[in-house]
């Protein structure tokens, strides 16, 4: 499948990532209101193909682009993103915004104020764009919003893009967007990233705050406990860009951990190679592509171990057990807001995870502390582990409506990355290129607020690749 003849190539300003764009801001080479304006003509030009930008923020985007300029041409920015264009999924509060959690009846329901994340990104000086295409509330592996419809993927439009976060995933993919914000409760900021060939990091639980603004404000604690806020990029040095900024303090996140953003244990660099898990068939490309970034990281200088983590099929069941039960409670009220798809999606995840009593909810917590004290034992002498992000490349779209065992299939594939959320563990999805034209990915799991230490080994597997995005959708390097 090749791009439509008249899909201009990506302009060359929009090929560098967000951090090497603000050094040419800083430096002069174009002005924030240009980069803006060759954005806003490329979402013109791609997005009805792909349908990744939902919402448009032209206006309001141009504006903050001169003041940005102005700054710039004096010397004096606001902070090191002063003039950058970024994207926001559509669960993740934008002043004056909708945050519509990919729901029709949620297309008014305007945030009064950015969530901790965006207010950080918008103090050092990030311009918001657009918002982004998601799933109903999240909760799908698959991006089909019952208020925008289906993202399809740049590389193959008949495989999913992943989920919850692929509106950025592919904004990103295809040169709209240069720094995306979304969030992971189950893997959604890593598995869009192997389906599009990006890079996201997904920090320790509480390293970036978070909060909403619109009713209900609060999340149940299983969920606190899940889910995170976490950047979306090309490149691995935009990630750490972005969470030094990200991660900045916010009195509306009481459970925010203010740690320094260079913390990483000292060597021996150890890692653990994840190929094989009980029961899960890993596809032959995805584990080719772990043994390959294991071989990059040996030759330069990583200790590559034998001894496996702990707990990682018992950490999936306390995941299924933890989300779907804290899923169930407020779904009566969600599945009147849902798409025919989110709620016969969330039919089949219910059918694959029976309901909880009291006592069998509780016990979930202990299992929680019981395994992140063996991680936290385990990871003082391997302190990284390089995993699959998902076990098989990118399903066919829509699949995962094909009832409780397509459901089990994906959860099963994700279990490398499900332990990540149990635990509040940092994760970075690096590219390892193209295999039979589709990329893939891996992931470096990290100990608690070791993210400077998965962003080091992400780096190194990710100089063994040479650059494939920007793309045009479906059109292959």
């Amino acid at each position: 499948m090749t791009a439509a003849p008249h899909v201009t190539p990506v302009p060359e300003i929009l090929t560098f990532g967000a951090a090497e764009t603000a050094r040419r801001l800083r430096a002069c080479e174009f002005s924030s209101h240009e980069l803006i304006t060759a954005l806003l003509e490329r979402i013109e030009d791609v997005n009805p193909r792909v349908n990744a930008i939902r919402v448009v923020l032209a206006e309001q985007a141009l504006s903050a682009a001169r003041e940005a300029d102005r700054r710039l041409a004096v010397g004096r920015p606001v902070g090191p993103l002063d003039g950058v264009p970024i994207t926001v999924k559509e669960n993740v509060d934008v002043a004056g915004s909708a945050t519509t959690q990919g729901v029709a009846a949620l297309a008014h329901a305007i945030a009064p104020a950015d969530a901790p994340s965006v207010a950080n990104l918008r103090r050092a000086g990030a311009i918001p764009l657009a918002r982004t295409n998601m799933p109903d509330f999240a909760l799908r592996w698959h991006t089909d919003s019952g208020i925008a419809g289906a993202t399809l993927n740049p590389w193959d439009a008949d495989l999913t893009p992943g989920g919850s976060s692929g509106g950025d995933a592919v904004g990103l993919a295809t040169g709209m967007s240069l720094l995306g914000v979304g969030t992971d409760l189950g893997g959604s900021l890593r598995w869009p990233s192997q389906c599009a060939g990006t890079a996201a990091l997904r920090p320790t639980l509480g390293r970036i705050p978070q909060a909403q603004s619109i009713e209900p404000t609060a999340n149940p604690i299983g969920l606190q406990l899940l889910d995170v806020h976490g950047p979306m990029a090309r490149r691995i040095e935009d990630l750490r860009l972005a969470l030094g900024v990200m991660s900045a303090p916010d009195p509306r996140d009481p459970w925010h951990c203010p740690v320094g953003p260079a913390y990483a244990p000292a060597r021996p660099r150890r890692v653990h190679v994840i190929t094989e898990m009980d029961d899960v068939h890993i596809e032959p490309a995805v584990l080719a592509a772990v043994e390959h970034a294991a071989g990059v990281l040996e030759a330069a200088g990583y200790e590559i171990h034998d001894e496996a983590p702990p707990g990682l099929d018992e950490a999936s069941a306390a995941w299924a057990g933890m989300m779907a039960g804290d899923a169930r409670r407020a779904w009566p009220t969600l599945e009147q807001l849902a798409s025919a798809g989110g709620r016969r999606f969330m039919e089949s995840m219910f059918a694959l995870v029976p309901p909880h009593g009291p006592d069998a909810y509780a016990e979930l917590f202990t299992i929680r502390q019981r395994l992140g004290r063996s991680w936290g034992e385990y990871q003082r002498a391997t302190p990284l582990i390089l995993a699959p992000i998902f076990a098989g490349r990118a399903f066919a779209a829509g699949s995962d409506l094909d009832g409780s065992a397509a459901t089990r299939h994906i959860v099963d594939s994700l279990r490398a990355t499900l332990v990540v959320n149990l635990l509040g563990l940092p994760s970075v999805a690096v590219p390892t290129g193209l295999v039979d034209g589709l990329p893939q990915a891996v992931q470096l799991i990290g100990p608690r607020f070791g993210e400077e230490l998965c962003l080091q080994a992400a780096e190194t597997i990710e100089a063994a690749h040479g650059k494939i995005l920007p793309i045009n959708p479906w059109s292959r390097p």
